[in-house]
């Protein structure tokens, strides 16, 4: 049985309210205690994995924070393979929305997500689209290349040290998120290190017992300490922040046309306007890419 949010948060309610997907906010917990978050609970929960390639992603250390994110070599193992290459060689091992897999997890996920709902004074009105969590286990000193994530995360640490870099959203140009949000997919945007204010970096060093609030579209590379490293997550989306992406989309097509698009927030009605027209227009664009495709047969 789960415990209770009261049990598993210590948080203070006014920071995290003022922090709320603008700036990362640091935070103490108590899940590394669960049993499911155990090694042997992992080890199992690894192997149900096996077959469910669409869940999991394997790939090695990247050399350095500022490499490509699909460059570092990946889809080498199966989760359960790669836990046996911990101790030999940098690997990382993601197991994508647990609450499918566990009903623990599932019962888990729920828990924090609607008490750091209240926290933050309820949905006001937003719709949850998309509610996901995920385990992270890494070899020691293991590098997570430069890259922001379409969604609000919070990050829980739960076995070994991890050094956390992470960048308020205010840090990434605005054209770089249009040009990813154009794209209309879930996936890690990509980020040039360099160009990023450092006075605007954030680091955490976690340790098992703390975690973090990410906001949405806040660039981070991670990286591991001299033993391995177990982390705990979960991401969400509401139609507000969907509507700000849509939005975006919308401002790359304008800055195509010359112009100087406000970034959303500024004009909400504005911004509805905006991902109204995206949400018909990125359907068809996503389609006729994938017939033109089928067609030259790539």
């Amino acid at each position: 049985m789960i415990p209770s949010a009261d049990e598993l948060l210590t948080i203070d309610p006014v920071g995290y309210r003022g922090a709320f997907d603008t700036l990362p906010f640091g935070f103490q917990h108590s899940l590394h205690k669960l049993p499911m978050f155990q090694p042997e609970a992992l080890a199992r929960m690894a192997e149900r994995y096996a077959d469910k390639p669409q869940d999991f992603f394997v790939a090695a250390s990247a050399s350095a924070p500022g490499t490509k994110f699909y460059d570092v070599k990946h889809s080498m193992f199966k989760p359960h393979e790669a836990l046996g290459q911990l101790d030999s060689s940098p690997v990382r091992v993601l197991l994508k929305r647990l609450e499918n897999h566990d009903t623990e997890f599932r019962d888990l996920l729920h828990t924090l997500f609607d008490a750091l709902a209240d926290l933050r004074g309820g949905l006001r009105g937003e719709k949850v689209l998309r509610l996901e969590s995920s385990v992270f286990i890494s070899s020691a000193a293991s590098t997570t290349p430069f890259h922001f994530d379409p969604e609000i995360n919070h990050f829980f640490q739960i076995e070994g040290p991890k050094n956390y870099h992470v960048f308020a959203p205010s840090a990434v140009d605005e054209a770089d998120l249009e040009r990813f949000y154009v794209k209309g997919v879930v996936d890690i945007g990509q980020l040039d290190l360099a160009r990023c204010d450092p006075k605007q970096e954030h680091v955490f060093n976690l340790e098992p017992g703390r975690a973090f609030h990410q906001p949405q579209n806040a660039p981070h590379w991670v990286q591991t300490g001299t033993v391995r490293s177990v982390s705990y997550a979960f991401v969400f989306e509401t139609d507000a922040s969907r509507e700000r992406s849509n939005a975006r989309s919308a401002n790359h097509y304008l800055r195509m046309m010359g112009m100087k698009p406000q970034q959303p927030g500024l004009h909400p009605s504005a911004d509805h306007a905006k991902a109204a027209v995206m949400q018909v227009m990125t359907p068809m664009r996503v389609g006729v890419r994938k017939t033109v495709k089928q067609v030259l047969g790539r």
